[in-house]
């Protein structure tokens, strides 16, 4: 019988797993170690290891222990505390935090994969002010809502507005 339910939580359960390998390896020869050396394990072991597919699954509610194991890793390269914010920390570094890598991935698929999107001027022929802004489409399923395209649709709206 086949598994009609897709999901993303053993790819999840296999990236946590491997994360906590690369935390127990930053641990183990953080002493031994310069900074910019264990900023550069970060980025080839764990930034590769949690940018894989984050298109797809970095908006799911399991993606949050993804994050915690990254500021654990953070934490432990500055020799922080457990209760510190990472916010400085990530900026010292110049590593993306979890959510914001997500929202990069999203908006350089859309900027590369833009035949894939509708325009407002596609829909009507109306010249307005928001002609060339990407369409959102209207849904109510969670699972369309949480795709790429919709998300990247909101997500390149929103960038939008803050400018």
């Amino acid at each position: 019988m086949i598994d009609s339910t897709l999901s993303w939580n053993d790819h999840i359960v296999s990236l946590t797993s491997k994360l906590n390998k690369a935390c127990y390896a930053v641990r183990m020869i953080k002493s031994c170690m310069s900074l910019d050396v264990l900023r550069m394990m970060c980025f080839s072991y764990v930034h590769s290891a949690i940018t894989y597919g984050i298109i797809f699954w970095g908006n799911s509610h399991s993606s949050t222990t993804i994050f915690k194991i990254q500021k654990r890793i953070i934490r432990i390269i500055n020799n922080s505390g457990r209760h510190d914010s990472c916010r400085k920390l990530f900026k010292k570094l110049q590593i993306l935090p979890f959510a914001s890598q997500y929202i990069f991935s999203v908006l350089v698929f859309v900027n590369r994969n833009r035949e894939l999107f509708l325009f407002n001027s596609d829909i009507h022929g109306v010249n307005t002010r928001y002609n060339q802004n990407l369409h959102m489409p209207s849904t109510k399923l969670t699972m369309v809502q949480k795709g790429v395209l919709h998300s990247g649709s909101r997500i390149l709206q929103l960038s939008a507005i803050e400018d």
